[in-house]
């Protein structure tokens, strides 16, 4: 059987993911907010443990869409994120979980269809929210 350790800086970057739900965030992102909460954790560190938490389904890993990195999203309870969508707001980066009825008839039209086996947790929509297209309008 394998050990889990609870270290402090583990602990603190759950709870920067638990205070940031709807964001993805960088592993560069993590290790500042460590850095001025006097966590000196090296980056290395940190990456271990975002792959750790993403290997334990904590954190889904994603491929930023704007630039050429990594990024992490806490599942929390979206304990089913491999089974819908994902919606991105271009503007101001929110995550949104499309946990519709819906879904069901998506992926069954993709495979029947399309012979398409949907991998949704890894599947993200960019668009813009409902709050930020009310301000471009304004």
């Amino acid at each position: 059987m394998q050990r889990t350790y609870r270290t402090k800086s583990k602990e603190r970057i759950l709870l920067f993911f638990q205070n940031h739900r709807d964001k993805m965030v960088s592993a560069a992102e993590i290790h500042d907010f460590l850095q001025e909460n006097d966590d000196k954790v090296n980056l290395a560190t940190v990456y271990r443990n975002l792959d750790k938490m993403t290997e334990d389904g904590v954190l889904i890993k994603y491929k930023d869409s704007q630039e050429d990195k990594a990024v992490y999203q806490y599942v929390g309870e979206h304990d089913k994120c491999h089974e819908h969508l994902h919606m991105q707001c271009l503007k101001c980066g929110i995550l949104i979980h499309l946990e519709c009825d819906f879904m069901k008839e998506i992926t069954d039209h993709l495979l029947v269809q399309h012979q398409f086996d949907l991998h949704s947790s890894k599947s993200i929509l960019y668009g813009m929210c409902g709050e930020c297209r009310v301000e471009v309008k304004e």
